[in-house]
């Protein structure tokens, strides 16, 4: 269900990657929004090139769509090394990563996306690659199995997860710089926006690029995409420039709200509303009754359903909170009529 979303964070197909990359910045000035982990950055980057030593090994974990990649890719520009790009489900086997790791150069940049996914086996070969620099690899079998220890070139690992509690111990300490990259504001999409649109040749109204910016959900994939969906209807409907008029009706006929809600999302909150009354449900009853993977709904609706204030996680579960009964148009009841503070026990 989710992989037909128009406001699904993850990439949707080649082209759609194509196309972000091509809109994607090349160094931390360009870099818009995530200040905190900009400028924390820019130390780290800075002092590992007066001292002439790779930068420490960094985890970047957040909701999809954020920029992972994207960060990832500017560091190794900043610090001038080559990149190599893989994911956790990749990795399948041990010898895989042995074979990346063997390519590297000196100071080069790895990437492992979504490495909450990488098997035991193979986390238990990259231990001793990120602390030592070293390949322990296993020639033959049985008695006359031998094992050979190799050097590696000095690297960073860049790992990105949505999933950071997924990580094991060993590996998650084994990262000297851990950043968070949350949700962005609407002024930050609308930056976003009308850089993207100046890239793609598009002329763009303020107040239009602001109207995407604030049904984005906080995540520049999203914008990138809404931008690229509603340049059709400008071009079919007006004369190509986007207009706040065109933008409405084009991001209206997605059926994509004032606050970046789309139908699931207000079937989502309409069912613990109205099936379960308001009152706490759990993450595993909500799921069967919507129909979707418990993964999804704690990667992809929570973050920003939560960021609003529409539900909260509760001791007993989730709670729909009075702005989405308000923005729904239900009447807001308090079903915990024992003990009503219970909704408000957030964790």
């Amino acid at each position: 269900m989710e992989e037909d979303r128009i406001i699904s964070p993850e990439l949707e197909s080649q082209g759609e990657e194509r196309l972000e990359n091509s809109l994607r910045p090349q160094t931390l000035d360009e870099y818009i929004g995530q200040e905190k982990v900009k400028q924390n950055m820019k130390i780290y980057i800075e002092a590992a090139k007066k001292r002439g030593e790779q930068l420490d090994h960094v985890l970047l974990y957040g909701p999809p769509g954020l920029g992972k990649t994207t960060l990832s890719n500017i560091i190794a520009n900043e610090m001038k090394s080559n990149i190599k790009i893989t994911s956790g489900p990749a990795i399948e086997k041990p010898g895989d990563l042995a074979s990346i790791l063997t390519t590297l150069s000196e100071f080069d940049v790895l990437f492992i996306d979504e490495i909450h996914r990488l098997s035991k086996s193979v986390e238990e070969i990259l231990y001793p690659a990120l602390e030592d620099f070293t390949l322990d690899i296993v020639i033959g079998k049985g008695p006359s199995a031998k094992s050979i220890r190799l050097d590696l070139p000095k690297f960073t690992l860049i790992g990105a997860t949505t999933k950071a509690g997924a990580l094991t111990t060993p590996l998650r300490d084994r990262f000297g710089i851990v950043h968070r990259l949350e949700l962005y504001s609407i002024k930050d999409l609308t930056t976003i926006v009308k850089r993207s649109s100046k890239i793609l040749n598009v002329g763009i109204e303020e107040k239009a690029a602001t109207e995407i910016a604030r049904r984005s959900r906080g995540t520049p994939r999203i914008a990138n995409r809404l931008l690229k969906r509603v340049r059709d209807y400008a071009a079919v409907l007006g004369d190509g420039d986007i207009t706040l008029k065109i933008t409405k009706h084009a991001l209206n006929q997605l059926e994509i709200d004032e606050l970046g809600l789309d139908e699931i999302d207000r079937r989502l909150l309409e069912t613990m509303i109205v099936q379960y009354a308001g009152r706490p449900v759990g993450i595993e009853a909500l799921a069967a009754t919507i129909g979707e993977e418990v993964d999804t709904l704690e990667d992809v609706y929570e973050p920003y359903l939560i960021q609003i204030g529409f539900i909260a996680r509760t001791l007993r579960g989730r709670m729909v909170l009075p702005a989405a009964y308000n923005h729904l148009g239900y009447e807001f009841k308090n079903s915990e009529k024992d003990n009503p503070n219970e909704q408000m026990k957030i964790y």
